[in-house]
């Protein structure tokens, strides 16, 4: 059974979680997080399988109880169990337990109809981030 919680920006548990961002979506664009990375302003929010995350977003605070949602990862053998809706779900929950009224997130092109089957909307036109094709999403809470 997976479970969601909170880890917090540099303690013990968030070098895995680290580990797993970097291994789905950085290191298959030729990517690394910098070694300065400062993430204290983030929330994580990480689904557990017993002691190892297997999913992961990260919550920004934003102006006007607007969020962002950023680095989405999912363990590659968790892909397509819906993992990945659960993950958006303790996402929005904890958004809305910090007061957000809104979501905002830029989503890899592949991946726009999993968040439109999730509520999301599409905004303006593509855009490259990383090297690849981005739509800027919206969703009310």
């Amino acid at each position: 059974m997976i479970r969601f919680r909170l880890v917090a920006f540099g303690t013990p548990e968030y070098a895995p979680v680290l580990d797993l961002r970097e291994r789905i979506l950085r290191k298959p664009l030729g990517l690394t997080f910098p070694a300065d990375l400062d993430e204290t302003d983030h929330l994580h929010i990480v689904g557990f399988e017993g002691d190892q995350p297997v999913a992961v977003a990260l919550l920004k605070p934003r102006l006007d109880g607007e969020v962002q949602m950023r680095q989405v990862a999912v363990e590659e053998s968790q892909q397509g169990t819906g993992l990945g809706r659960k993950l958006v779900e303790a996402f929005e929950q904890t958004a809305r337990d910090h007061g957000a009224k809104n979501i905002m997130l830029h989503a890899r092109a592949n991946v726009v109809p999993f968040y439109e089957k999730l509520g999301y909307h599409v905004e303006g036109e593509p855009f490259e981030e990383v090297g690849i094709p981005h739509r800027l999403m919206r969703k009310t809470l």
